[in-house]
């Protein structure tokens, strides 16, 4: 028998999961122990960046007291009561966040999956209640490349063939279209029974792809014209995490909470998750007006731990950090000083041939084939050399580091990166 409290190794410690646990991933071979900021440490002690930030689930950094003490003190008093019963948290944080982000009404739920799961239903819905189409006919417009989750309905409108493959039969009700097409949108919208569309304001499963910046404001221009409903999925861009407080605000300049600025693109549903807790707990939540939330009546949907009362007071304190340490603005000004940085190092190397994204949500391009092992191998020497990121899609490492990081600490990031790219052979 292994006690929780025994001090293992990093290799027996990936022993006991390759050996107990289901291989639906595959991960960088590290084993975490502590967390703290932008720091994280393996379980012999040794000290690296994080670059990932749990997909962006840790915008305010590892371990963050003022999110941590409101998880504790929640805990200590009221649990969970499910929606049997009021509780004396969830009122008080439907109330924050939808002032937050400018809704008349919230949804909440635990996961990205869940509350991607719950848009749809809601949209659907609102189709056949409000719109008068059909029951059963109405469909949702999404873009190749998605990453939405992987439940099932999710993963039957994936391109992505490991997420899909051997997992029908599939869900229909979905039409497909290039990312960042504006003419193939509406082309689909003109369709019958289009009840919506769903996008990410930018594919970060995809490789950080960042649309042109007029996408986003034709595409909701567009849905405003046929009268389908603008879903954004901000579960990984959302939250400060590209230089706006939501990737959809464009080139809003808000300082903080949504100021509804001209330039915001508004959805008619916005799914958020992730960072919304801080990665503390899990919390996911879907804000619609009262016209598209209505909709929702007593047993039509819910979850037993969705708007529990530690969930609440995380968000509030999460969302509160975002405020007082000034993580849009940090973030939009670091994310322009990594991309001139790494257009500098990719000056000097054919190893990488782009950089891309926003804020501080970006990734390089490896000049290699997507099914070579180029990209990963690069991220094993990162962790050696103190950093860790992730490839996707093969032949593109993602960063996205926590927001609280400094511009001192970005340097000395960058000049891991530098060292391991130049220093990199195939």
């Amino acid at each position: 028998m292994i006690s929780t409290n025994e001090k293992l190794s990093s290799s027996k410690l990936m022993e006991l999961e390759d050996k107990h646990g289901a291989h639906n991933y595959h991960p960088l071979p590290v084993v975490l122990a502590k967390g703290e900021g932008v720091y994280v440490w393996d379980v012999e002690g040794k000290r690296y960046f994080d670059f990932l930030s749990a997909y962006s689930a840790v915008n305010q950094g590892h371990c963050h007291p003022a999110i941590v003490d409101a998880m504790i003190d929640q805990a200590k008093t009221l649990t969970l009561t499910s929606r049997a019963f009021y509780n004396d948290v969830l009122g008080v944080y439907e109330k924050f966040v939808t002032d937050y982000f400018g809704f008349d009404k919230v949804l909440p739920m635990n996961t990205g999956a869940e509350a991607v799961e719950t848009a749809i239903k809601l949209c659907r819905k609102w189709a056949y209640e409000k719109r008068g189409i059909s029951e059963n006919a109405a469909k949702i417009i999404v873009c190749e490349g998605n990453f939405h989750g992987r439940t099932t309905t999710i993963v039957s409108f994936s391109s992505d063939s490991d997420a899909k493959n051997n997992f029908g039969p599939f869900t229909p009700g979905f039409v497909t279209i290039p990312y960042n097409d504006v003419v193939a949108l509406e082309e689909a919208l003109k369709q019958e029974n289009i009840a919506g569309f769903l996008v990410e304001p930018i594919q970060g499963e995809a490789g950080v792809y960042t649309p042109n910046a007029d996408f986003l404001a034709k595409a909701k221009a567009l849905c405003n014209q046929y009268n389908a409903l603008f879903i954004a999925d901000e579960v990984q861009t959302g939250i400060a995490r590209t230089g706006s407080l939501l990737a959809v605000c464009g080139n809003c300049t808000c300082e903080n909470k949504c100021e509804k600025q001209a330039t915001y693109n508004q959805p008619d549903i916005l799914i958020l998750g992730k960072a919304l807790s801080g990665g503390v707990y899990p919390v996911s939540a879907v804000l619609a007006n009262n016209e598209i939330m209505n909709v929702i009546k007593p047993g039509q949907h819910g979850s037993t731990f969705g708007g529990n009362p530690i969930a609440g007071a995380v968000a509030i304190a999460a969302l509160n950090v975002v405020n007082d340490e000034n993580l849009i603005q940090n973030a939009r000004r670091l994310g322009e000083i990594f991309r001139s940085e790494m257009q500098r190092i990719i000056d000097q190397t054919d190893l990488v041939v782009k950089v891309r994204g926003k804020g501080l949500l970006n990734a390089i391009i490896v000049n290699d084939t997507p099914d070579s092992e180029t990209a990963w191998n690069l991220c094993v020497q990162l962790k050696e050399n103190g950093l860790l990121a992730k490839p996707t899609h093969g032949n593109i490492i993602r960063f996205a580091p926590p927001l609280v990081m400094t511009e001192e600490q970005l340097m000395e990031c960058v000049a891991i990166i530098e060292k391991t790219i130049l220093e990199f052979q195939k």
